[in-house]
């Protein structure tokens, strides 16, 4: 039987879903392109924790890509070497990929209270107007919850 065929079958008597069957072969079949030279394919088997480092050093530096793919990558072949080869991988020491931080946008008390008096200004401005829909009463209701003249 052939690799990719043992993988899908130990990944279905594993119960994983169809999907990460999907996701995972395709990283292995990566992994086996990436290793080809001019002698021609190398086996899996055949190939060590260095070989593993590389192509995962690879996918971050050269690839870019992101820290998920990058462990998305070595879960791939974690299973292929523990789950269908039957040995370790061994030790390796990969480039790993950077998280991303994505700091969020939060506004400051002064910005909260600023925009909320706006919101209030333009609401109570439009209060005449007939085709306004909006009520001033949340606008009211807030002013009674936040002190709006009062800012940190």
């Amino acid at each position: 039987m052939k690799l990719l065929e043992q993988v899908r079958n130990m990944l279905r008597v594993k119960h994983y879903s169809y999907r990460t069957e999907q996701c995972y072969v395709a990283w292995i079949e990566q992994y086996i392109r990436f290793h080809r030279n001019a002698a021609g394919w190398q086996h899996p088997s055949a190939l060590g924790p260095d070989d593993v480092e590389r192509f995962l050093t690879y996918r971050a530096v050269d690839r870019r890509g992101s820290a998920s793919t990058q462990n998305q990558a070595l879960g791939a072949l974690l299973f292929l070497y523990r789950e269908v080869l039957r040995r370790e991988v061994g030790a390796f020491d990969a480039v790993r990929a950077r998280r991303s931080r994505y700091v969020p946008t939060v506004l400051s008390r002064a910005e909260i209270a600023t925009l909320l008096q706006s919101l209030a200004a333009l609401l109570r401005s439009s209060k005449s107007s007939r085709e306004n829909p909006f009520s001033t009463a949340p606008i009211d209701a807030l002013n009674g919850f936040f002190d709006l003249t009062h800012v940190d």
